[in-house]
């Protein structure tokens, strides 16, 4: 079999001038050159450390990587927005001066507020971004006309595409607009996105990589202080590359917001944080975890029912290992980086209870194969790919062996993958920018 190398830089020439036609061709206008057409790069995200911490104020790790959203466009002359995408059918229209209602207000007299849209679900983003960028007071005077595409297979498989989607929309709007905003601005723009319109609970830690990654870097994220920094590292400085990202798909695909378990998880870490706090004589503070002192935890764990227990021990444990994974990726002690991975994806599965049966059996996969320093679940873990750390001169025996064994275990699922794209060896990206 094939090996599944990203051997070519992202996005390519060809990419580029591939979408930006398209949006030509769309705008339907004289274009002295297609290099007026202006291009968002927002690529997937991958968390080596920091699963399912986000949402308690936890610490994170995370990074981007050479894979991602294409969305080029032209800012309209008038408040209208076209869209059209590369994945989904259909073309969306609406203008940036129309009123968006979060999902959640379909109570509301849908003949005078939320009327019903005939076109297909992928516009919800934009319309969020919309949404969002009105919501924090900024005034949007013209629309855009874009093409939107991803990186190909690669849509709802843990790599935090709805967030990429998301940011943008956003740059692009705020481009076109002439607004300027930070990217820890634009991080709170995607959440009311992802939180207010769209209900769903996660934290903030996949527009954070998006927006604030820096390529040779790993970033550290405080999500409870919003603090971050870019921490280096001799893995990346030396010359010789010592290991590549692998990316190892389920074939089973999902929509986050349409998923109760994420949120059912959020809401039993909060349950486990509330009994804690009121055992610690601290119920005022806000039910998250981040405010539970750990010996607190552990003096008070008994009085937690055995799945907030192991809720709030997956919450502690990872904090550790984010603190010792810093440490071991500052040193270069890529080994050591690799087992706390592993030990992350151990505990998301006995402790988070995440992880569908191919999704468990593809991070017992990984554990077995030659190469592979550290495995675990990526995105909510619930369906979507695992994410690996893999020596580079062993990563294409890796992606075969990952296939063929896979293909054994699930022949259904893997059928439904293309072969280019089932195993996938990455490199670190960079943050989202327009070009």
């Amino acid at each position: 079999m094939g090996g599944g190398s990203s051997g070519s830089p992202w996005p390519s020439e060809t990419e580029l001038v591939k979408v930006r036609n398209i949006v030509c061709e769309m705008s339907g206008t004289a274009i002295t050159s297609i290099n007026d057409v202006k291009v968002v790069i927002s690529p997937y995200r991958i968390c080596p450390l920091g699963a399912h911490i986000d949402h308690q104020g936890g610490t994170v790790t995370a990074m981007t990587i050479n894979r991602g959203i294409l969305l080029a466009f032209l800012p309209s002359a008038t408040p209208q927005i076209v869209l059209r995408s590369g994945q989904f059918q259909g073309e969306i229209k609406f203008r940036v001066d129309e009123e968006q209602y979060p999902k959640s207000a379909k109570s509301i007299n849908s003949n005078n507020l939320l009327k019903v849209q005939p076109e297909p679900d992928w516009g919800t983003y934009a319309r969020g971004a919309v949404y969002a960028l009105k919501r924090m007071g900024n005034h949007l005077t013209r629309g855009i006309t874009a093409f939107i595409s991803g990186s190909e297979g690669l849509d709802s498989s843990g790599l935090s595409s709805s967030a990429a989607v998301g940011v943008a929309y956003l740059l692009a709007l705020e481009s076109a607009s002439n607004l300027s905003i930070s990217p820890t601005l634009n991080i709170e723009l995607d959440r009311l996105i992802e939180n207010e319109y769209l209900g769903l609970r996660n934290g903030i830690l996949d527009q954070s990589a998006i927006l604030l990654s820096k390529y040779g870097c790993l970033t550290r994220m405080n999500c409870k202080t919003k603090e971050y920094s870019h921490i280096g590292s001799p893995i990346l400085h030396n010359k010789e590359e010592t290991y590549k990202i692998l990316l190892a798909f389920s074939g089973m695909k999902h929509s986050l917001p349409n998923n109760p378990g994420y949120n059912n998880r959020v809401s039993e870490c909060k349950e486990a944080a509330q009994i804690l706090l009121k055992a610690s004589k601290s119920e005022t503070m806000e039910p998250l975890l981040c405010n539970v002192d750990p010996t607190f935890f552990e003096v008070y764990k008994s009085k937690l029912e055995p799945h907030l227990a192991r809720r709030a021990e997956h919450y502690f444990s990872e904090n550790t290992r984010v603190d010792k994974g810093i440490k071991a990726w500052e040193t270069g002690m890529v080994e050591d980086f690799g087992k706390l991975i592993s030990a992350s994806g151990l505990s998301s599965i006995n402790n988070y209870e995440c992880g569908c049966e191919p999704l468990i059996q593809m991070y017992k996969i990984l554990l077995r194969t030659t190469g592979v320093l550290g495995a675990r679940f990526s995105g909510a873990g619930f369906r979507g790919c695992c994410l690996a750390i893999v020596r580079a001169d062993q990563a294409e025996k890796a992606v075969s062996f990952v296939r063929e064994e896979y293909q054994k275990l699930q022949p259904k699922l893997a059928a439904q993958l293309r072969p280019q794209n089932a195993v996938l060896i990455c490199e670190a990206g960079d943050c989202a920018h327009i070009i």
